[in-house]
Protein backbone atom coordinates (compact mmCIF):
# COMPACT_ATOMS: atom_id res chain seq x y z
CA UNK A 1 0.00 0.00 0.00
CA UNK A 2 2.83 2.46 0.96
CA UNK A 3 0.89 5.30 0.98
CA UNK A 4 2.37 8.94 2.44
CA UNK A 5 1.02 9.61 5.78
CA UNK A 6 0.35 13.14 6.61
CA UNK A 7 2.39 14.77 9.69
CA UNK A 8 0.90 14.44 13.14
CA UNK A 9 0.03 17.72 14.45
CA UNK A 10 1.50 19.20 17.75
CA UNK A 11 -1.41 18.40 20.06
CA UNK A 12 -2.12 16.65 22.85
CA UNK A 13 -5.14 14.69 22.16
CA UNK A 14 -6.73 13.71 18.92
CA UNK A 15 -10.32 12.43 17.85
CA UNK A 16 -10.96 9.42 16.58
CA UNK A 17 -11.85 11.14 13.23
CA UNK A 18 -9.03 13.07 13.36
CA UNK A 19 -6.42 9.78 14.58
CA UNK A 20 -8.51 8.00 11.63
CA UNK A 21 -7.43 10.57 8.82
CA UNK A 22 -3.85 11.18 10.41
CA UNK A 23 -3.35 7.12 9.92
CA UNK A 24 -5.25 6.27 6.63
CA UNK A 25 -7.91 3.68 8.66
CA UNK A 26 -11.47 4.13 9.10
CA UNK A 27 -13.10 4.90 12.88
CA UNK A 28 -14.23 1.44 13.10
CA UNK A 29 -10.77 -0.35 12.70
CA UNK A 30 -9.70 2.11 15.33
CA UNK A 31 -11.82 0.89 17.58
CA UNK A 32 -11.42 -2.80 16.70
CA UNK A 33 -7.98 -2.82 16.52
CA UNK A 34 -8.65 -1.36 20.88
CA UNK A 35 -10.03 -4.54 21.27
CA UNK A 36 -7.29 -6.39 19.47
CA UNK A 37 -3.94 -4.68 20.81
CA UNK A 38 -3.62 -3.98 24.41
CA UNK A 39 -1.43 -1.40 23.81
CA UNK A 40 -4.14 1.31 22.81
CA UNK A 41 -6.50 2.48 25.41
CA UNK A 42 -7.05 6.32 24.55
CA UNK A 43 -8.99 8.53 27.27
CA UNK A 44 -12.60 8.17 27.01
CA UNK A 45 -14.39 11.45 28.77
CA UNK A 46 -18.20 12.74 28.27
CA UNK A 47 -20.41 10.61 25.93
CA UNK A 48 -17.58 8.00 26.12
CA UNK A 49 -15.80 10.06 23.54
CA UNK A 50 -12.13 8.64 22.54
CA UNK A 51 -9.56 11.10 23.12
CA UNK A 52 -5.91 9.61 21.29
CA UNK A 53 -2.46 10.36 22.66
CA UNK A 54 0.58 11.55 20.20
CA UNK A 55 2.06 8.58 21.38
CA UNK A 56 -1.02 6.15 20.31
CA UNK A 57 -0.94 7.49 17.05
CA UNK A 58 2.55 6.44 16.56
CA UNK A 59 1.53 3.09 17.83
CA UNK A 60 -1.36 2.73 15.18
CA UNK A 61 0.90 3.79 12.34
CA UNK A 62 3.06 1.02 13.36
CA UNK A 63 -0.04 -1.24 13.57
CA UNK A 64 -0.78 -0.67 10.37
CA UNK A 65 1.96 -0.58 9.11
CA UNK A 66 2.20 -4.02 10.26
CA UNK A 67 -0.80 -5.37 8.72
CA UNK A 68 -0.91 -3.27 5.75
CA UNK A 69 2.17 -3.28 4.35
CA UNK A 70 4.02 -5.76 5.90
CA UNK A 71 1.29 -8.67 5.76
CA UNK A 72 1.16 -9.44 9.16
CA UNK A 73 -1.97 -11.26 10.47
CA UNK A 74 -3.54 -9.52 13.31
CA UNK A 75 -2.29 -12.24 16.03
CA UNK A 76 1.76 -11.39 14.20
CA UNK A 77 1.82 -8.12 14.49
CA UNK A 78 0.38 -8.70 18.06
CA UNK A 79 3.52 -10.50 18.37
CA UNK A 80 5.88 -8.43 16.97
CA UNK A 81 4.43 -5.31 18.64
CA UNK A 82 5.28 -7.23 22.01
CA UNK A 83 9.10 -8.71 20.51
CA UNK A 84 9.11 -4.67 19.90
CA UNK A 85 8.51 -3.75 23.58
CA UNK A 86 10.49 -6.75 25.04
CA UNK A 87 13.60 -7.70 23.10
CA UNK A 88 15.33 -11.12 24.22
CA UNK A 89 18.12 -10.91 26.13
CA UNK A 90 20.50 -11.37 23.33
CA UNK A 91 19.05 -8.62 20.55
CA UNK A 92 18.86 -6.78 23.61
CA UNK A 93 22.46 -6.70 24.39
CA UNK A 94 23.61 -6.51 20.45
CA UNK A 95 21.57 -3.26 20.56
CA UNK A 96 23.23 -1.88 23.63
CA UNK A 97 26.61 -2.28 22.02
CA UNK A 98 25.45 -0.90 18.57
CA UNK A 99 23.87 2.28 20.98
CA UNK A 100 27.10 2.65 23.28
CA UNK A 101 29.67 2.58 19.85
CA UNK A 102 27.66 5.09 18.37
CA UNK A 103 27.16 7.54 21.72
CA UNK A 104 30.52 7.55 22.99
CA UNK A 105 31.38 10.86 23.23
CA UNK A 106 34.53 11.56 21.65
CA UNK A 107 36.17 13.45 24.43
CA UNK A 108 36.97 9.78 25.72
CA UNK A 109 38.38 8.13 22.61
CA UNK A 110 40.70 11.26 22.77
CA UNK A 111 41.62 10.52 26.18
CA UNK A 112 42.32 6.64 25.56
CA UNK A 113 44.80 8.16 22.36
CA UNK A 114 46.34 9.99 24.60
CA UNK A 115 47.24 7.19 27.44
CA UNK A 116 51.23 5.83 26.82
CA UNK A 117 50.86 2.46 27.56
CA UNK A 118 54.10 0.46 26.72
CA UNK A 119 54.85 -1.85 24.47
CA UNK A 120 53.98 -5.46 25.95
CA UNK A 121 55.01 -7.36 23.08
CA UNK A 122 51.27 -8.33 21.17
CA UNK A 123 49.20 -6.32 19.42
CA UNK A 124 46.00 -5.15 21.00
CA UNK A 125 43.18 -4.49 19.42
CA UNK A 126 41.47 -2.11 21.14
CA UNK A 127 37.97 -1.70 19.27
CA UNK A 128 37.72 -5.63 20.03
CA UNK A 129 38.56 -4.82 23.83
CA UNK A 130 35.62 -1.93 23.68
CA UNK A 131 32.86 -4.40 22.13
CA UNK A 132 33.54 -6.53 24.49
CA UNK A 133 33.82 -4.12 27.18
CA UNK A 134 29.98 -3.26 26.38
CA UNK A 135 28.48 -6.73 25.56
CA UNK A 136 29.34 -7.69 29.23
CA UNK A 137 28.02 -4.05 30.41
CA UNK A 138 24.90 -4.88 28.48
CA UNK A 139 24.78 -8.31 30.09
CA UNK A 140 25.01 -7.10 33.60
CA UNK A 141 22.30 -4.17 32.92
CA UNK A 142 19.75 -6.81 32.03
CA UNK A 143 20.19 -8.87 35.40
Amino acid sequence: MGTTLPSIPAKRYFTIGEVAELCGVKPHVLRYWEQEFTQLRPMKRRGNRRYYQHHEVLMIRRIRDLLYDQGFTISGARNRLQELAHPTREEAAGAAVESFDSELPSMLLDSAQDLSIPSVGFALDSNAVRKELFEIRALLSLG
